[in-house]
C-alpha cells in the first residue's frame, strides 16, 4: 500500500489554494471542481484542499494572525532540499514558523498556514 494524497479541509478555498500554489511553487492540476477543490502535484503524492461545504464552514474558527492549532490530528510533512531557505522563504511570505526544541534549524521546523493548520518542513537529507 502507498500513500496516493493527503487532503485538508479548508473554509476559504481560493485563499488557501493561493498559499499552498506559493508554498509548493505550482498550480494545481485539476480542471473540474476548481470551486471546491484543488489537487497539486507534490512530488510522489498528490495534495488536495478540499472546500467544507456551506454552513460547516461558517462555524470553522480562523484567527487573523493564524493561530496554531496543536490539537489538530493531522500535520503534514514536506520535504524540501535545503530546510534554511526554505525556511526564510516562508518567512518572506509571511508564513509563522515554530522551531521546536528537538528541532535541528537546518533539518526541520514547523509552519502555520492561513487556518491555523501546522504543516513541516524537512530537509529530504534529513534521518526521520
Amino acid at each position: 500500500m502507498r500513500l496516493k494524497s493527503a487532503m485538508i479541509y479548508v473554509r476559504d478555498l481560493p485563499r488557501m489554494r493561493a498559499f499552498y500554489g506559493q508554498m509548493l511553487g505550482a498550480a494545481p492540476v485539476n480542471t473540474e471542481w476548481t470551486d471546491r477543490y484543488a489537487l497539486f502535484e507534490a512530488g510522489g503524492a498528490d495534495f488536495a484542499l478540499h472546500a467544507i461545504p456551506g454552513e460547516s464552514a461558517d462555524r470553522a474558527e480562523t484567527a487573523s494572525p493564524p493561530r496554531p492549532r496543536e490539537t489538530s490530528p493531522v500535520k503534514l510533512t514536506f520535504a524540501v532540499d535545503d530546510a534554511r531557505v526554505e525556511r526564510a522563504r516562508l518567512e518572506a511570505m509571511g508564513v509563522t514558523i515554530i522551531q521546536r526544541p528537538w528541532q535541528k534549524p537546518d533539518e526541520a521546523c514547523d509552519g502555520v498556514d492561513p487556518e491555523s493548520n501546522i504543516f513541516q518542513i524537512i530537509a529530504a537529507r534529513s534521518p526521520r
